[in-house]
């Protein structure tokens, strides 16, 4: 995947609205309390991070992990509550946050590995060869990826590209998850589709609402 991409980390650190500290495990708590049954998630989110805290910290903390989500297995196109995905953050920022640098930066390994899984599965390779090697067109079909992978928010995208590099802007309203975990998926994106570099700045816009500029080289 080339040159690590740099991730500017985001000053803010508190929802003025609500008081709630940002990407953190209150933030994660809070969050599962404005979800409904009907705000889901695809199995292979699931799946994608216990198998990475696996690799990571071993069978049994990806077994503690499994089970905070409250299911007994995930298949990768059912799916599940996004109260459960967000247990499953909970569960790993308990178990490997320590190792990772805290709750954040966990949010942020857990988006990189929901990007890597969703683009290596049929939906996602489907993507890539449709976009035919262009970013901007891979960026575009971000939004329509969202939907095909959540049953809740609204995304818009906008970007520019020159040459082999760009800019561009990801909105996103009414979604459950905090906005370090999508600074990693456009990170993991951005990298898995050919960037060289790549640098992400997200900040919360509402209680469920984000905002992220971005770049490419």
């Amino acid at each position: 995947m080339g040159v690590e991409a740099a991730v500017q980390v985001v000053v803010q650190t508190q929802d003025v609205r609500t008081g709630v500290p940002l990407n953190t495990e209150r933030h994660l708590e809070h969050n599962i309390t404005l979800s409904t049954p009907e705000d889901t998630a695809r199995g292979m989110f699931f799946t994608g991070t216990l198998e990475a805290v696996r690799k990571l910290a071993g069978e049994e903390l990806a077994r503690r992990c499994r089970e905070a989500t409250g299911e007994r297995k995930h298949v990768d196109f059912f799916s599940y509550p996004v109260a459960s995905f967000l247990r499953l953050c909970l569960a790993a920022a308990a178990h490997v946050g320590p190792q990772l640098g805290g709750c954040e930066e966990t949010l942020r390994w857990i988006g990189e590995q929901s990007s890597r899984d969703f683009l290596s599965s049929m939906a996602g390779k489907t993507m890539l060869l449709l976009a035919g090697g262009s970013m901007k067109r891979i960026l575009g079909q971000l939004p329509s990826s969202y939907r095909a992978a959540v049953s809740y928010g609204e995304r818009t995208l906008t970007c520019t590209q020159v040459g082999s590099g760009g800019t561009g802007r990801f909105v996103i309203k009414n979604d459950f998850l905090p906005h370090a975990y999508h600074e990693g998926i456009l990170r993991g994106l951005l990298l898995e589709a050919g960037a060289q570099t790549a640098q992400v700045q997200g900040r919360a816009t509402g209680a469920l609402d984000s905002a992220y500029d971005f770049s490419w080289h």
